[in-house]
């Protein structure tokens, strides 16, 4: 199975919205204890590793959100894997801050980054890991590179830690019944 996470490689892009895909696979990562290593073949960070009781391999594109199939395509050829067997962890600027969507196909809503590994995959069926990141009216881009406030960054680092349980549950017992359980979920700030 191969988990992505969809961001912008670099500091100038970390602790953005539009690279938590980045930050929910090193969060995986961490809690099964596997190292990232610079996979220049395909243009991609890459970790590996048992997660919820299956091999896993973890993916972040270095090739810039727009780009992202570009990275996501050799990955599952060379391992001998489908779309079947991805995951894509992506933000997503329709839903609130902290809330979260699981999907089994689809286009690509509007992302880049999806629209990019669709295009290149030639196919929608993957399952996608939505986290809602909000929008502000009329600067979109700006938002999605912007920073965090301090109250939304506090906000994300809850939901970006509560992900290693939604991915383990989408590995574990399939997307089907980790929609049951997860979709609509999230955190949301104090009233």
């Amino acid at each position: 199975m191969l988990i992505v996470g969809l961001g912008n490689p670099g500091d100038k892009y970390a602790s953005t919205p539009h690279s938590v895909g980045f930050e929910a696979v090193d969060a995986v990562a961490r809690e099964i204890g596997a190292t990232w290593e610079n996979k220049r073949a395909f243009e991609s960070l890459i970790a590996k590793g048992e997660f919820a009781g299956r091999k896993v391999i973890l993916a972040k594109p270095q090739t810039f959100m727009n780009l992202s199939g570009e990275a996501v395509k050799p990955l599952l050829k060379y391992h001998n894997l489908s779309a079947a067997d991805l995951i894509v962890v992506q933000d997503d600027i329709d839903l609130p801050l902290g809330r979260i969507r699981i999907r089994k196909t689809g286009s690509c809503g509007g992302h880049n980054g999806v629209r990019n590994i669709i295009d290149q995959l030639g196919t929608g069926d993957f399952v996608r890991l939505k986290i809602g990141v909000g929008k502000e009216k009329g600067n979109v881009i700006g938002h999605v590179l912007g920073k965090f406030d301090p109250e939304s960054r506090k906000l994300m680092d809850l939901v970006v830690a509560d992900m290693v349980q939604v991915l383990a549950a989408i590995v574990k017992n399939g997307p089907d019944q980790a929609m049951n359980s997860y979709n609509g979920y999230g955190r949301t700030r104090e009233p």
